[in-house]
């Protein structure tokens, strides 16, 4: 998420009520997670096993619970909470806004579109051209859809990501101030769900085709020509490359990669990062053929434990 202008270092500090290494007019152009972080954001790291990786990723202002080396060209934030004060920031630079109409005044909707009856677009909201837009359809605030674009009755874009910090007194909820990005001639089925970025976008590339009841999670980027069947579930900052297939009820950790073209078959569980190019399926998924040989194997065995037997009685 960038801001919308420069603030200084001194600026930001000031908004968190935090202390800070670096110049007092130190820039800063925006906040954003770790995976998709660039000069100029905030990152913000509250556990030592992650120090080294924010302080040597891209962001050049660290959000972090200890006065630390600063590494050059960079600057610190010093907070005794950084998930608390990157919330904060959320708060500051993209808070809530109300709505006030089922189409809001500020949302933009493009030629030959049709928005159905009881379908709800959000403030900020841009839709483009020869889009069809079905009734109870929810758009939540800034998402962006580009043109021939369906959306199927009960679909909802832009819902808060599933990211909690578990505390002594219960879970506390990482504020998302990103969007959800659709491009052109994608399709969505009945009852999806697309969840918003964290800071960053959640995309759906040109010309993917997603079925009914489908759950897309916070930051993740589905590729172009990509095929998902029904109740596939997919996690937070997951990539799924181009004309990738997936079949119904698939299931897929976080922070994981699929590669081009690969087919991965109904109720599988996806718990790594799969190569392109091949077929998978079982949980935890493996290649086709390697899985079906195992499969195979162990059906052998209870025919292999009455011989064994057989043979002890003789």
């Amino acid at each position: 998420m960038k801001f919308p202008r420069a603030h200084t270092l001194q600026e930001i500090a000031k908004i968190i009520d935090a202390n800070y290494v670096g110049a007092d007019d130190f820039s800063v152009l925006g906040m954003n997670e770790i995976h998709v972080v660039t000069p100029g954001d905030i990152v913000f790291v509250d556990h030592p096993k992650y120090y080294d990786k924010a302080l040597q990723s891209a962001a050049t202002v660290i959000l972090i619970n200890k006065e630390v080396e600063c590494p050059g060209g960079k600057a610190l934030l010093i907070s005794d909470d950084p998930f608390r004060d990157f919330n904060k920031l959320t708060e500051h630079f993209k808070p809530f806004q109300r709505a006030t109409a089922q189409i809001a005044a500020t949302a933009t909707i493009g030629e030959n579109t049709i928005v159905q009856p009881g379908a709800f677009i959000g403030n900020n909201v841009s839709i483009g051209d020869h889009c069809l837009i079905h009734s109870n359809v929810i758009i939540y605030d800034d998402c962006v859809i580009g043109d021939h674009v369906t959306i199927h009755s009960g679909t909802i874009l832009g819902a808060d990501a599933f990211y909690y910090k578990n505390r002594p007194e219960g879970f506390d909820k990482l504020r998302s101030g990103g969007r959800v990005v659709i491009e052109d001639h994608v399709d969505l089925g009945a009852l999806c769900t697309i969840d918003r970025g964290v800071t960053g976008d959640t995309t759906i590339k040109e010309g993917t085709k997603i079925d009914n009841q489908v759950q897309v999670g916070h930051d993740t980027v589905i590729g172009k020509k990509c095929l998902i069947a029904s109740q596939v579930g997919i996690a937070g900052c997951v990539v799924v490359e181009d004309e990738v297939t997936l079949w119904g009820q698939v299931g897929m950790t976080s922070g994981i990669t699929i590669g081009k073209e690969a087919v991965i078959l109904a109720q599988s569980g996806v718990s790594k990062s799969l190569e392109g190019g091949k077929r998978y399926f079982g949980s935890p998924a493996e290649e086709f053929r390697s899985n079906y040989k195992k499969l195979a194997a162990l059906s052998q065995l209870p025919d292999l434990m009455d011989n064994l037997k057989k043979m002890k009685e003789k």
